[in-house]
């Protein structure tokens, strides 16, 4: 009888194994997919494509047994030789190869070039072949800084004492309302496609007080601009026991903070290929709704004409206003008008046109929406009845209101665009692995 007792260590070394130095002028056997080759007549280099990046290979005429001819470009071959040191090469060393074995090889050439620096396509021709304009090195690099983000919305939310949670995608009724909603039929019932966590997350709040989620969520908008998806990834967290509004600022502040170091420590090969220079976060500016509004009217000559939105041009010019008064890359925009807000979304006190709630700017553009919620079950049916809604649907949601709950509120961030404009892009199906939008349903 056989056990499995376990991971498998390959005899195969990695990138990070020969970076020790500890196999230099030794032998080691690595594999990989040719990414490209280069015959330069006697000697041609190899190069291998492996998960943590680029890894060159000599093949010498006469001393690697194998033909060259047979070495395709997206074949994945495992090749033996002598590890070297070499300034040229990337990260600084070469194995010389003296053994190679093809492990398996293309069915017909690229569509691309994968291997140029730049991808040569356009974006619909990148999208159309995904999986394969994403062996690119530089287009991969995206992803890895978009794990970052994650990995740091994770880490920081665990070590906060957040518990991660999984919510349905498919519910009776969306937390968000409105028309911008996937309908589908559900067993003979209707249904939809979540457009956030929110109802569920809150919820959850009752039971452990601070939560969390990392989740794909769904918006049927026809929108088709640079800055929207139909299904986007949405991090998302909600806590309980607030002082203010203020409490959820500050986390997501913290939040920005230890990201932006995490990627600094262990992304900065990506950081450097992309030539991205980490956004300030260390302070962040809180404007009010209205406030910002007037600032940049008067600055930039702009007549102000949506007294309850902000428009795209003026989220912009907000970002260009901090930035030059105060060198900040971020900005909160707080108190948004409450007719413009969800139904759960506290009012202020003081003046209940506006709501205890925010959205982050960064660079111009919003990529978080949050703020305090309403905690007294009461004072959500006033709230639900003054704006003529229907609470059908909504049964379980109430309940846990009418059982109690804590002062509260929280966030969704939107992944695509922190990392959009993050890694300097201006169009969010770049930072997308897979975008859905109004035209795209593959691959």
């Amino acid at each position: 009888m056989e056990f499995i007792t376990g991971v498998n260590r390959k005899q195969t070394a990695e990138i990070s194994d020969l970076l020790t130095g500890a196999y230099t002028g030794g032998r080691a056997a690595v594999n990989g997919c040719i990414h490209t080759v280069r015959d330069m007549g006697e000697v041609a280099f190899v190069i291998l494509r492996k998960r943590e990046g680029l890894l060159q290979c000599v093949f010498e005429k006469g001393k690697t047994p194998f033909n060259l001819r047979d070495l395709k470009e997206g074949a994945a071959v495992e090749a033996e030789g002598v590890v070297s040191a070499e300034a040229r090469a990337p990260g600084g060393i070469e194995l010389r190869m003296d053994a190679v074995r093809l492990l398996s090889e293309p069915a017909e050439p690229m569509p691309f070039a994968v291997s140029k620096w730049k991808l040569p396509t356009t974006l619909e021709t990148n999208l159309d072949n995904r999986a394969i304009a994403l062996r690119n090195v530089r287009e991969r690099a995206k992803f890895r800084i978009q794990e970052g983000i994650v990995r740091g919305f994770r880490d920081f939310l665990y070590g906060e004492g957040f518990t991660e949670i999984h919510t349905p995608k498919i519910g009776a009724k969306s937390a968000e309302g409105g028309a911008n909603l996937f309908r589908l039929e559900y067993f003979h019932r209707p249904a939809v496609l979540q457009q956030s966590p929110q109802f569920y997350k809150q919820m959850m709040v009752g039971v452990f007080d601070r939560v969390f989620e990392t989740a794909p969520v769904f918006r049927a908008e026809k929108h088709n601009t640079k800055r929207h998806l139909n299904e986007y990834t949405s991090l998302d967290f909600e806590m309980g026991y607030i002082d203010g509004f203020e409490d959820i600022m500050a986390m997501e502040t913290g939040f920005l903070q230890y990201t932006m170091r995490l990627l600094a420590r262990d992304y900065a090969k990506e950081l450097n290929m992309l030539n991205i220079t980490l956004p300030a976060a260390d302070k962040i500016p809180c404007v009010r709704f209205d406030t910002a509004k007037r600032q940049v009217a008067e600055k930039y000559k702009r007549e102000i004409r949506n007294p309850y939105d902000l428009e795209p041009e003026e989220e912009a010019l907000i970002g260009q206003y901090y930035k030059e008064e105060c060198g900040a890359d971020f900005v909160f925009v707080t108190h948004y008008p409450s007719k413009k807000r969800p139904f759960y979304a506290m009012d202020d006190p003081k003046d209940p046109t506006y709501t205890l709630s925010f959205d982050l700017l960064y660079h111009g553009l919003e990529i978080t929406t949050g703020g305090q919620r309403i905690h007294d079950y009461r004072m959500l049916l006033d709230k639900i009845a003054a704006r003529g809604m229907e609470t059908d649907g909504m049964e379980q949601y109430l309940a846990v209101f009418k059982h109690g709950m804590p002062p509260h509120g929280g966030l969704g961030i939107g992944l695509e665009r922190l990392t959009m404009k993050l890694v300097g892009e201006d169009n969010v199906r770049e930072t997308t692995l897979f975008p859905r939008d109004l035209s795209r349903l593959e691959p």
